[in-house]
């Protein structure tokens, strides 16, 4: 019986150091270098490389867009840096950037006193930031990554971005945006997207969702922003992460939603926690073009 017992503790401790070695999945890399840049105006990007994969023309890009209700936040949060620095690890490249805060400083906020059509404005101001960053590092030869492997991630206010750049491309409101490139998946801690109708077979990019299924401010399932009332001037229905990972099981497309159980829009940042099974899933759907379609409870870690 020990001697069972050691053998598969040996087997088990081999399968955890194989894991930790394996390029874009565990920590492989040591040295990182970040730099920062110019991709529009005033608007800047933080790009996060290991030193030993910053040739590696083969490897995806994950472009990382932050929270803070479309009004604050950063690139370069503690939590954004960690996140992104993790991921370079793995040997990703990484560009978190910076956007339009459109309601920074606005006496309506982005609640139910924000007219909807402002909050429609700032959705398309963010998707319009977001391809502008994707044509700047794919113009830049500086940046080394394959343009077919392009991952959006987001948090919050971002991952609403993200997914309206990622499949709202032929919404009536969004077409006329910039060029959309290809994108090869998305990650949304605590997102929606405005109509998830025009989520098709064409569009359905593989998603990994993070969300606290009693959020009160972005709606988990399919429900109005907010939760705003119908007779207020910010009621504008949204189709939160569950609902979108619905639509691309009935599409027969992957992804992975991950559930907190009571959980409140915290989930926006706790998601973050979860970067190595982000890493997993993306490395299985874009790597090794795996069907993944897995739904989980989970609790903070």
């Amino acid at each position: 019986m020990k001697r069972q017992i050691s053998i598969l503790f040996v087997f088990f401790f081999i399968t955890l150091v194989a894991q930790a070695q394996e390029k874009f999945v565990g920590q492989v890399y040591a040295d990182l270098v970040k730099s920062t840049h110019t991709y529009s105006d005033t608007l800047k990007l933080d790009f996060y490389t290991a030193k030993q994969a910053e040739k590696d023309s083969d490897r995806p890009l994950i472009i990382l867009v932050h929270g803070g209700g479309f009004s604050g936040g950063k690139r370069d949060n503690p939590m954004e840096v960690e996140f992104s620095q993790t991921l370079a690890r793995k040997g990703y490249a990484v560009a978190s950037m910076s956007y339009n805060l459109t309601r920074k400083g606005k006496a309506t906020g982005f609640g139910c006193a924000c007219p909807a059509s402002e909050k429609m404005d700032t959705f398309k101001q963010t998707t319009a930031d977001i391809l502008k960053a994707i044509a700047y590092l794919k113009s830049n030869t500086e940046f080394l990554f394959d343009a077919e492997k392009i991952i959006l991630a987001g948090s919050s206010a971002g991952a609403e971005g993200i997914l309206n750049t990622a499949y709202m491309a032929n919404h009536p409101d969004f077409k006329d945006l910039g060029a959309y490139p290809k994108i090869a998946a998305v990650v949304s801690l605590a997102g929606a997207v405005v109509d998830a109708r025009y989520i098709t077979k064409e569009n359905a990019v593989p998603g990994f969702f993070i969300h606290g299924d009693a959020d009160n401010l972005v709606p988990y399932n399919s429900q109005p922003h907010h939760f705003c009332a119908p007779d207020t001037p910010g009621f504008l229905p949204l189709d939160g992460d569950a609902f979108i990972a619905a639509r691309l099981k009935d599409l027969d497309a992957s992804y992975t939603l991950l559930t907190a159980p009571q959980g409140n829009h915290d989930w926006a940042n706790l998601g973050y926690a979860f970067v190595n099974e982000i890493a997993t899933f993306i490395n299985a759907v874009v790597n090794e073009n795996q069907m993944i379609q897995h739904e989980e409870r989970v609790e903070k870690k």
